[in-house]
């Protein structure tokens, strides 16, 4: 949001996770032009991670991080993102059409005056989509992802929902009718960039910065499930629009992060797609259809007889003394978790930088690997009966693929040892898929 020499010294890309970008560098003509800011600050938000997890717990004197939890975060960021490899984003599809279609004027793309309109206008429009999302149950059955991790660190910010965009569209089409797609696409970008770093609790106070921008001291409190925290801050990046519609809240009691009634699961399926089966099942204990309307449409918490955000007496008290879910994984188990992980997230990268040279059987092929990987290290880390099974297919998935020269390691030199440790994976998993099926036998006579 600036401009002068002074910021060409800085590496564009660490810029754009500020938004310190200048109209001048950042307006494009066409949509095609439009740099993928978020993809090519995925190097950034693994330094920021290793950094926060090195240093934060030294400044801030509290335990920022959990294996599990920050796997399962990262897990969950991936996952929002792999549909892009197969069709563009609906929230740029359907603002290119009712802009080709529909719109009213047509302000210039190289004008700072609609780059910074452009500004605004997003993070005005996402002030209300982050509010509708959580004061809509179907809306926040897909972003309570968001808000499910019970630490609040970098990774949490990618920690993004897979159905969110199936809705989130809706309250950016009005700037269709007069802002220009590439503008939108650039802002859009730099919005969700710039929250990020929101998500620590290194950074403690930002001074008078605290008036005017949203700050990792009022997204803490968002991220809160505390009384005072629910249903607050919901800004962007300029806190003014929650201090002008009255939803603002400083920090004041310790935040007890995650969501009120936790899902207590590290298994992506399960993350993203319980509270949609919850709020189904609610539902059905009602008897009228305007009941079981007002379960989807009202607040989260709301019940036949109460306001239409709930009644918040009904909230859980949080004492400050609340423990994270923690399931007991091995060390080994934890290596194991760590390692694959690492592999899957290096196909991740390659599959989003080589999607153009790469068939679309290819593409699927690998999607489903990483898509499957996911969920199976969930179900290790749950420690759920099933895992053995889904990881003894998952690992044979994974020999094929670095057979036919789909999959391959970071390094050449690491082709042998990586397939040395799938074909070691296999053997383990069928031994306790084998163990698994011969116990369950035992019990059924």
């Amino acid at each position: 949001m600036a401009d002068g020499g002074l910021l060409h010294t800085v590496p564009l890309r660490f810029r754009s996770m500020l938004y310190l970008l200048t109209p001048n560098e950042s307006s494009f003509e066409r949509v095609q032009d439009v740099p993928a800011y978020v993809h090519q600050a995925n190097p950034l938000f693994l330094g920021l991670v290793v950094l926060e997890m090195l240093l934060g717990s030294l400044i801030s004197g509290e335990k920022l991080y959990n294996l599990a939890d920050g796997i399962i975060s990262m897990s969950l960021g991936m996952m929002s993102r792999l549909p892009l490899l197969l069709v563009r984003g609906l929230e740029l599809s359907t603002y290119v059409y009712v802009w080709e279609h529909f719109r009213l004027v047509e302000l210039p793309w190289d004008s700072a005056w609609t780059w910074w309109l452009s500004f605004l206008a997003v993070d005005f429009c996402y002030y209300w989509f982050h509010r509708f999302a959580h004061e809509v149950a179907i809306l926040w059955a897909a972003h309570q992802v968001h808000h499910s991790s019970e630490y609040y660190n970098f990774t949490t910010a990618l920690r993004q929902p897979l159905t969110q965009q199936l809705t989130s569209w809706i309250f950016y089409v009005p700037m269709a009718l007069a802002v220009p797609p590439s503008a939108f696409a650039v802002h859009i970008q730099l919005n969700l960039l710039f929250q990020f770093w929101l998500h620590t609790e290194v950074i403690r106070d930002m001074g008078p910065l605290e008036w005017i921008f949203n700050t990792p001291k009022h997204h803490r409190v968002h991220h809160g499930r505390n009384l005072y925290c629910i249903d607050k801050n919901y800004a962007g990046i300029l806190i003014i629009w929650d201090r002008l519609f009255g939803t603002f809240a400083p920090e004041e009691d310790k935040v007890v992060y995650g969501l009120v009634f936790p899902s207590n699961s590290f298994e992506i399926i399960t993350s993203q797609f319980h509270y949609y089966l919850s709020l189904w099942r609610r539902s059905t204990t009602y008897s009228s259809l305007s009941d079981k309307v007002s379960t989807f449409v009202k607040g989260p918490s709301w019940t036949p007889g109460n306001p239409r955000l709930g009644n918040y007496s009904h909230v859980p008290k949080v004492t400050g003394k609340e423990k994270p879910h923690d399931p007991s994984c091995s060390l080994t188990l934890q290596v194991y978790v760590v390692t694959h992980f690492l592999l899957v997230l290096y196909t991740y990268h390659e599959l989003f930088e080589n999607q153009a040279a790469l068939t679309q059987l290819t593409v699927l092929g690998m999607t489903g690997y990483v898509l499957l990987t996911l969920t199976s290290l969930g179900f290790i880390i749950d420690g759920r009966p099933s895992a053995s099974i889904l990881e003894m297919l998952r690992c044979i998935w994974m020999m094929l693929l670095l057979q036919y020269s789909h999959l391959r390691p970071p390094s050449s030199t690491l082709t042998v040892p990586t397939q040395a440790l799938v074909s070691l994976s296999v053997m383990y998993w069928a031994l306790q898929s084998f163990s698994l099926l011969l116990s369950i036998k035992k019990k059924s006579h």
